[in-house]
């Protein structure tokens, strides 16, 4: 079997040098680059999917739309639109809007140490998606008020790097957010800021995670 390998970068997204997608999830982690994809209907519905049962980190938990890793040839957005197909069976165009490093510890299993690129992809509702085996086990459209409400109760079974990635939507390149602004009208008020960020708290403090600035 072919080892994939994932992109090392230093703090500000420059590459330096690749490694095993293995070792670079192990507890102490390495610095490498990721993104996480975030669909939307034109109601301002999020999809969310559950991580399959199989995964190392985060297994059975919600997550983002979809979340993986650039190869060395390409951009945030061209491996995010390679990557679509093959964990929900449909094609489309994506937008980047942010980026952010983080590092979080899952169990004593391994870890997430990232600068992980935010893409935001708009899909029309009645798109049959796919649970690809292996890859989710569940699929939820879900609004901006009803993820508060759960991450309220349970934000623990929702992925840090998603909590995150919404969080932020709001420092993102401003005229991404004017494109996209009557889909995510919903997503930037006060009430959504405080609630993904008290839910955040719960899986990292707040030094272990930031806003990246600087090119795609």
């Amino acid at each position: 079997m072919v080892k994939e390998l994932v992109i090392l970068v230093d703090e500000n997204d420059n590459p330096i040098g690749t490694e095993e997608k293995i070792k670079c999830h192990l507890p102490n982690g390495k610095l490498h680059r990721a993104f996480t994809a975030l669909l939307f209907d034109i109601d301002g519905r999020l999809i969310l999917t559950k991580r399959a049962k199989g995964k190392m980190l985060w297994p059975g938990d919600w997550d983002g739309t979809f979340a993986s890793h650039p190869r060395e040839s390409e951009g945030y957005t061209s491996s995010g639109e390679r990557r679509m197909p093959e964990e929900l069976g449909i094609t489309g165009k994506l937008d980047y809007f942010h980026k952010f490093e983080y590092h979080v510890q899952y169990k004593d299993i391994g870890s997430e140490n990232e600068i992980c690129g935010t893409l935001v992809g708009v899909i029309d509702k009645s798109t049959e998606l796919k649970e690809i085996e292996g890859e989710i086990d569940e699929i939820k459209w879900i609004s901006a008020k009803e993820l508060i409400v759960e991450i309220k109760t349970n934000p623990e079974i929702y992925c840090p790097w998603m909590l995150i990635a919404l969080e932020l939507l709001e420092k993102s390149d401003q005229f991404m957010l004017k494109k996209h602004e009557n889909v995510l009208s919903t997503w930037l008020t006060t009430e959504v800021h405080e609630g993904l960020q008290e839910a955040i708290k719960t899986h990292i403090p707040a030094e272990k995670w930031r806003l990246v600035n600087g090119k795609k």
